[in-house]
């Protein structure tokens, strides 16, 4: 599996609870929605790439093999709403209620 350019992996990534990591992915997803939102296909595209990668780094992560599932299946839904033409019928509201637990449980706040 290819990894993503090191320069552009978050900073001690691997040291990072699976709560942070998905809250990183899921700010990931909200740029790439702004940009949607802003019709800026390129950076939209350049976005959810990033996401993927992110989420591949996840999935090659030894630590969350028993989340595996979930984690794949939330990569194939992510590929499914920017990619693909929705037939899981995502919205942004479902990526923004998914992802807002883990941004709250990495920040200690939930």
């Amino acid at each position: 599996m290819p990894f993503p350019n090191p320069k552009l992996i978050p900073k001690n990534w691997s040291k990072l609870t699976l709560a942070a990591q998905l809250a990183n992915i899921g700010s990931e997803v909200s740029r790439a929605m702004h940009w949607f939102k802003d019709k800026e296909k390129a950076n939209q595209q350049k976005a959810a790439e990033r996401v993927l990668d992110l989420i591949d780094l996840v999935i090659a992560d030894q630590r969350w093999r028993k989340n595996l599932l979930e984690i794949t299946r939330l990569r194939e839904t992510l590929c499914d709403f920017f990619f693909g033409q929705n037939i899981y019928q995502t919205t942004s509201k479902n990526l923004q209620d998914y992802f807002l637990p883990f941004a709250l449980m990495s920040r200690k706040i939930l």
